[in-house]
């Protein structure tokens, strides 16, 4: 059976959000364009990564190509919730980030968590083998709209402790600074990212991410992968 890959090319929506209180907060990303709506479901650290990995590429292709983008900007436009009920499609295992240069946009796609291993060139291609994904294509203002969108639903969960910065309970925390004890923690398998070409040389970043790097179809001229198709689909949750 062939992959189904949701394009959104001209979204009306695309942004991070979360149901449930402060402590039981379930992560979601939504990409609305009309009466189409598809959302995904991932981890808090997930957003987090796709949020700063925006913002770098905002800056490296600035950097490179000289296109416009817009600065930093802590407000956020769009500040909705989700639009109810969510079903999510899938839970995001990997993520790619890239930069069509026809159209000027940021690309991201989402992709499946998968058991085993798969090929990680199916990122940004329609090849029919693959896990399922989400392609959303963004304008340099929505990706940084969406990242700062990002950074402000992470930062709405519990608060800090002011000694060892991990999020207060409601019910008590057990602080490692005054008792010398923390579990043991292992970040999840489905933190692998994928980034493309625009990069390769951003050295420091890659040393202690261990993101998936593709080998993508490079080109002084167009996108980073394949021409994409339009906007038609074809044939336990995050805790904080």
């Amino acid at each position: 059976m062939s992959r189904a890959i949701h394009v959104f090319r001209t979204p009306d929506r695309f942004v991070a959000g979360t149901v449930g209180q402060p402590g039981d907060r379930t992560f979601y990303l939504q990409a609305v364009h009309e009466s189409r709506i598809v959302s995904v479901l991932l981890e808090k650290q997930q957003v987090a990564i796709l949020a700063d990995r925006i913002g770098a590429l905002l800056e490296e292709i600035h950097r490179r190509f000289g296109t416009p983008i817009p600065p930093e900007d802590d407000r956020v436009g769009d500040l909705s919730p989700l639009v109810m009920p969510v079903d999510a499609e899938f839970r995001v295992g990997t993520m790619g980030l890239g930069w069509d240069a026809e159209s000027e946009a940021v690309v991201v796609e989402l992709l499946a968590i998968t058991e085993g291993e798969f090929d990680e060139s199916v990122v940004l291609d329609d090849t029919d083998e693959g896990p399922d994904a989400v392609r959303v294509f963004l304008t340099t203002e929505a990706a940084r709209q969406f990242a700062a969108r990002s950074s402000r639903v992470i930062s709405a969960g519990r608060p800090p402790c002011p000694l060892c910065h991990e999020p207060l309970d409601p019910d008590g925390h057990l602080c490692v600074r005054t008792n010398g004890y923390k579990r043991d923690a292992e970040l999840s398998k489905s933190l692998d990212f994928v980034d493309p070409e625009v990069f390769r040389n951003l050295t420091a970043m890659q040393d202690d991410t261990g993101y998936l790097d593709p080998e993508p179809d490079p080109g002084p001229e167009g996108t980073e992968r394949g021409n994409e198709p339009g906007d038609d689909t074809e044939p336990g949750p995050s805790q904080d």
